[in-house]
């Protein structure tokens, strides 16, 4: 069985054709994850596309850390 992290790995390399599909599904991605496993997730998007949607990836974490406070 998958892991929602494994499943993101998946999911996310598939709409990176696009910005807005792109922070779409990566804010779903936010919120399945487990809290422990959005640390992994954040680097992973990081490592691999934070050369294409720095702003995005960087305004979706701080979203998803304001709604778990």
């Amino acid at each position: 069985m998958k892991t929602m992290l494994e499943y993101a790995k998946v999911i996310l390399p598939k709409f990176s054709f696009s910005e807005e599909l792109f922070q779409k599904e990566l804010l779903k991605c936010i919120n399945w994850v487990e809290p422990v496993e959005r640390g992994k997730l954040h680097k992973w998007v990081t490592e691999n596309f934070a050369g294409e949607f720095p702003d995005i990836i960087e305004n979706a974490f701080d979203h998803a850390c304001t709604l778990t406070v």
